[in-house]
C-alpha cells in the first residue's frame, strides 16, 4: 500500500512539474484600453482605442506569464471624428508614423495564484520606456458562451506623455495620463 501510495504521490509531483503554460488570445470585442487626463483643470477626460490584440500566457504552477499587446492608434476613439483626427497627427500620436501602440510584459508577479501587476515596456511613438500596470482585478473561468477556459483583468498605470514626445498643450492639458485597460482573453 505504501508503494501504491509513493507511485500517486510521485506521478502528482510529476504531473505538476510539467504542466504546460496556458496562452490566451486577446477577445477584441471586450478589451478596451482608455487613457484620462485633465483638460485645462475643468474635467478628467477619457477617451479610448477600438482595436486591440495580442496573447497573454500564463503558468500558474510556477507563477509566471507574459503579456504581449498592440494597440492600433488610428482606432482612437473620443466620440468626436474631428478630435480623433487630431490626436492622431504629429503633435500627439503621430499614426501616420506610428500606427501602434504596444506592451510587451517583462515580469508577471503573484500573489498567491492570482497575478497582480505586469511589469514591461509600453511603446509609444517609436519610443518605449518601463511601466507597471497594476491589476486591479484578475477572473479566471470557463467562459458560459465560448465554452473554453477565459482570463479577465483591469490593469492600471500612470505615464507622462511629455516622456512619448507628446507634451503638446502642457500643463494647461495634464502631462500625467491615467492608462487603464480591461481585458478579455480567451484559452486557444
Amino acid at each position: 500500500m505504501k508503494q501504491i501510495s509513493l507511485v500517486v504521490a510521485l506521478l502528482t509531483l510529476t504531473s505538476s512539474a510539467f504542466a504546460a503554460p496556458e496562452t490566451f488570445n486577446i477577445d477584441p470585442n471586450h478589451t478596451a484600453p482608455r487613457f484620462e487626463y485633465s483638460h485645462f483643470g475643468y474635467s478628467n477626460q477619457q477617451h479610448r482605442f477600438d482595436k486591440t490584440s495580442g496573447k497573454i500566457v500564463i503558468d500558474r504552477d510556477t507563477h509566471t506569464g507574459s503579456v504581449d499587446v498592440s494597440i492600433d492608434a488610428k482606432s482612437v476613439n473620443t466620440g468626436y471624428a474631428l478630435f480623433n483626427g487630431h490626436i492622431q497627427g504629429p503633435d500627439y500620436f503621430d499614426t501616420a508614423q506610428h500606427p501602434t501602440i504596444t506592451f510587451k510584459s517583462t515580469m508577471v508577479k503573484f500573489d498567491g495564484d492570482k497575478p497582480v501587476a505586469v511589469e514591461g515596456n509600453l511603446t509609444i511613438k517609436g519610443i518605449t520606456k518601463p511601466v507597471t500596470l497594476t491589476l486591479t482585478s484578475f477572473h479566471s473561468m470557463k467562459h458560459p458562451m465560448a465554452k473554453k477556459d477565459a482570463i479577465g483583468a483591469n490593469a492600471v498605470t500612470k505615464i507622462k506623455r511629455s516622456e512619448f514626445n507628446m507634451s503638446k498643450n502642457v500643463p494647461y492639458v495634464s502631462d500625467d495620463v491615467t492608462l487603464s485597460i480591461a481585458v478579455e482573453a480567451i484559452k486557444e
